[in-house]
Order: C-alpha cells, then structure tokens, then sequence
C-alpha cells in the first residue's frame, strides 16, 4: 500500500481558537511546506470578517 501524500488538519482562527466555526485543509506529508505550520486567510461566519486561521490539532477519535 502506497503512502499518503496529504494530511487532513483542522484551521481555527488565530485571535479565537475556541470559537464554534473552523476548516478543513488537506496539507502534504513530504517537501518543505510539511513542516511549516499552515496559515490562512479566510472568512469566519461567526464573526462575519475575513481573519487568519492557523493549524491545529485534530480533536481526539472516539469510539
């Protein structure tokens, strides 16, 4: 079986990382942009502004 080229990461907005709202992205496994946390401009319905959004862990599975 092949390894995986993405990673699936959740963003949540820098100032408010608490707040209901946040995206999925899909970030690589190889190269220089893994290692670098991901930063993004998008917009935040609850707040209804475009803000930056930063990687975070994902929650923990639970079964």
């Amino acid at each position: 079986m092949a390894k995986k080229t993405h990673l699936k990461v959740r963003m949540v907005p820098e100032n408010k990382p608490d707040s209901p709202f946040f995206y999925y992205v899909k970030k690589p496994t190889k190269g220089e942009k893994a290692k670098v946390k991901l930063k993004m401009n998008k917009y935040n319905p609850a707040t209804k502004k475009h803000e930056i959004f930063v990687e975070k862990k994902l929650p923990p599975h639970s079964k």
